[in-house]
């Protein structure tokens, strides 16, 4: 694909309305209350468009080329076009906290009460910041929105839906550590497509991702947690192409995809995997084990099939069981070919 600037327009976040309230003369108060004429009704104010500068080209290319730890094989970083204005990477380096509010076994963030969750997730941002000060680092909660089950279901998809109010507690956790959110989907024998309309009330929203995880994904009728699963480009695109659609329909700053990966048949045809202005795919590597092999790991399928953006997964319980090496530490992850942007932690 051929490196094409292109031309922008300026996207906003958000248009808020600001309402006055009824105005009244200090002095002549009493009289405007007997009569209601001379009430004077303020006119609803429109504040000017909050302004999201177009992204310094230049600058891209530097942070770009920082993080591929200056590659010389042509690799990294990869060629695309430039992101919409407001893009969140290469700029800032996201910590997620990944799990569901029904399990203490998928993930940190269903493991802990939310306090104590919250304090652990911002001790390993803190560490991650010191590590790297060239990158702003963020925090995320990564939801699983849609897991795969062993039993079909009433529409033998062999996937669950979340309630929406757990995805709203999500929310409300998020807000105040100005948290991104992660919504993440296991399909079983459901597709992409109709796993990610499902969410679209929240995908509209700007702070709120998508992660989508091949694993759960059986297209021959196996069953979940059975065997391997996988995705093709053309699934993996469908997720790119409605994530575009509503970054377009709703003048939102670029969507970030997470993809899920640990083993070469997770993902087929990577070179096919569509770059576009309004989507940042990061390529996640989601193996667990001793340090070795999840570097093997990294380089064989992460490295070496190039999308655009890498993720590293570490897991509390499964990185550090006995005979194995600990977890990576963020000084360690940092010499990494190409950087990982996207950090999670299980």
């Amino acid at each position: 694909m051929k490196n094409q600037v292109s031309v922008f327009v300026l996207r906003f976040l958000s248009l808020y309305m600001l309402f006055a309230g009824y105005g009244c003369n200090q002095a002549n108060s009493s009289a405007a209350t007997k009569d209601k004429d001379s009430t004077q009704v303020a006119k609803a104010v429109i504040p000017s468009k909050p302004i999201i500068s177009p992204i310094d080209t230049a600058e891209y290319d530097k942070k770009m080329i920082e993080l591929s730890n200056h590659d010389t094989t042509g690799k990294w970083p990869v060629k695309t076009s430039y992101p919409l204005a407001g893009a969140l990477l290469p700029y800032n380096r996201i910590i997620a906290y990944y799990g569901n509010l029904y399990s203490k076994r998928m993930g940190v963030l269903g493991e802990f009460p939310r306090e104590e969750m919250i304090k652990k997730l911002q001790e390993e941002i803190a560490k991650w910041q010191a590590a790297d000060t060239t990158v702003k680092t963020i925090p995320a909660l990564h939801y699983i929105a849609t897991t795969a089950q062993a039993a079909p279901g009433k529409d033998n998809k062999h996937r669950m839906r979340m309630p929406f109010k757990q995805i709203d507690t999500i929310m409300e956790w998020a807000k105040p550590i100005n948290a991104l959110v992660f919504l993440d989907i296991q399909v079983g024998h459901s597709s992409v497509k109709d796993e990610v309309t499902s969410l679209e009330q929240y995908l509209k929203l700007p702070t709120v991702h998508l992660g989508i995880d091949p694993e759960f994904s059986l297209k021959n009728g196996e069953i979940p947690g059975r065997k391997i699963g996988t995705f093709n480009a053309e699934d993996i695109n469908d997720a790119i192409d409605y994530l575009a659609d509503l970054v377009r329909k709703n003048n939102l700053t670029p969507k970030i995809l997470v993809v899920h990966r640990f083993t070469q048949g997770m993902v087929t045809g990577y070179e096919r995997i569509k770059k576009v202005p309004e989507v940042q795919v990061v390529m996640d590597m989601d193996g667990f084990g001793d340090k070795i092999l999840k570097r093997s790991t990294y380089l064989r399928y992460i490295y070496k099939e190039p999308v655009q953006f890498t993720g590293f997964k570490l897991f509390y319980k499964n990185d550090t069981k006995p005979n194995t090496t600990g977890m990576y530490t963020p000084e360690e992850l940092l010499k990494f070919t190409p950087k990982p942007i996207y950090i999670q932690y299980q």
